[in-house]
């Protein structure tokens, strides 16, 4: 791990055999985008940034609530339809750790005001920051699965043998999304249309203390299961990254 903030944040990995060395730069590099701006990582606590406040972005998000604070419940029923797409991009996509979307994180809060301020933050250090928090929990994910393929070809990984997938339609963001998440457009206007066996379960969701990517691997008490019914249970599913696996796999922080 890095010994200092000075040190610049990196991880290795072997696939195969061979070594594979990331940081920000290269990561950058290879998905072709920036690696600059602002960058801060909390797991349970308000980011500290100059500028940033969590009662300008609440009263954004929460416009028709006059008590916003930041100890206040976040929960997305309450979202409009554009600040709900947003949350679902960041659970999904900038910042998949998993478990559902019923409840944002003060994390996920923070990169919403940075979308929405325009402000710009280091991505590629913010997966590299991701992929090891993740890797360290007791009940993880696979976060940025999609770019594997790139990753490896950058590092001359032989693929030979392993299987192709193709991207899935629901990956792409588009009508379509909005009408799997319960919205539809009524007379111009979109309005969240729940289905009937979904609001139990939405209403258990918004009572737990913490969402699921929060859980900090603690162990949760077995619980019967019951028989899956169409829900935003069947979405996060859906919209679930398919990865592949590959043997010899060790993660490394240096």
């Amino acid at each position: 791990m890095a010994s200092n903030p000075n040190e610049e944040f990196a991880l290795s990995s072997s696939v195969k055999g061979e070594r594979i060395y990331l940081n920000a730069r290269i990561i950058a590099s290879i998905l072709h985008i920036p690696h600059t701006g602002r960058y801060v990582f909390e797991h349970k606590k308000w980011p500290e940034v100059e500028g940033f406040h969590p009662n300008q972005i609440l009263s954004i998000l929460y416009p028709n609530d006059p008590n916003v604070h930041p100890n206040m419940a976040l929960t997305t029923n309450r979202l409009s339809v554009d600040h709900r797409l947003l949350h679902h991009l960041i659970v999904y996509q900038i910042l998949p750790t998993g478990g559902g979307y019923a409840k944002l994180s003060r994390m996920q809060v923070f990169l919403m005001w940075c979308i929405l301020s325009k402000i710009e933050f280091c991505f590629p250090l913010l997966m590299l920051k991701t992929m090891v928090r993740e890797f360290s929990q007791n009940k993880s994910v696979l976060p940025f699965g999609s770019i594997l393929t790139k990753v490896f070809q950058h590092f001359h990984i032989r693929l030979e043998g392993e299987i192709a997938t193709k991207l899935k339609k629901e990956d792409t963001y588009n009508k379509s999304t909005l009408n799997r998440m319960g919205w539809k457009k009524q007379a111009g206007i979109w309005t969240y249309c729940p289905k009937v066996d979904q609001g139990p379960r939405i209403a258990i969701e918004e009572q737990e203390e913490n969402p699921p990517w929060e859980a900090q691997g603690e162990a949760a008490p077995a619980q019967p299961q019951a028989q899956s019914s169409s829900s935003t249970t069947d979405y996060d599913r859906m919209m679930a990254p398919n990865v592949p696996s590959f043997n010899s796999c060790v993660l490394e922080v240096v």
